[in-house]
């Protein structure tokens, strides 16, 4: 008998273990979904951008499908537990914020327990979510690739620079 894995495990395999930051990312991204009545971004159909580069992050790309590589995902280092998350489809977006009752409610709790605390925590307790203006980035845009005339890699048209007459990639034209 095979038993489908729930979204939980499979962020945990994403990831490569359990944490309470994965779990906290887990409910952000579930929350964002629900709240803004959408399921999983297979192209740019949302955006999030996200204050923090803790395991909270790796639930949000996978459980939302917003990554660095479609350009629907901006990370923000602001060190804050904050997650803005927008829609092209309802042209609506919500910022989420850990609550800071969620790590006194962790006080003196094992691993385990932080983790369970904060999936089975009621989500307003868990987190302060509003109704946000937002005006969504533009949908990622592609560029043709040039040579650098110094290292011999190709480099994004757009990010090139020109050193001496001769277009060079960044890490070329710093040296």
């Amino acid at each position: 008998m095979c038993m489908e894995k729930t979204d939980w495990e499979k962020c945990v395999d994403f990831h490569g273990h359990s944490c309470p930051g994965l779990a906290i990312g887990y409910r952000v991204s579930l929350a964002a979904l629900d709240n803004l009545d959408e399921m999983r971004s297979g192209d740019e159909e949302l955006v999030a951008i996200v204050e923090n580069d803790a395991c909270s992050v790796d639930a949000v790309m996978f459980l939302t499908g917003c990554t660095f590589g479609k350009g629907n995902f901006i990370y923000r280092d602001h060190g804050k537990q904050v997650y803005i998350f927008g829609s092209r489809n309802s042209n609506k977006a919500l910022r989420l914020a850990v609550k800071d009752k969620v790590s006194e409610a962790q006080e003196g709790l094992d691993w385990e327990a932080r983790i369970n605390t904060i999936l089975e925590m009621p989500e307003n307790d868990l987190l302060e979510i509003k109704e946000i203006d937002m005006e969504l980035p533009p949908r990622a845009s592609l560029y043709n690739s040039v040579k650098c005339a110094e290292c011999g890699e190709t480099v994004m048209e757009a990010r090139a620079r020109v050193k001496e007459g001769k277009i060079v990639c960044i890490p070329c034209a710093c040296k």
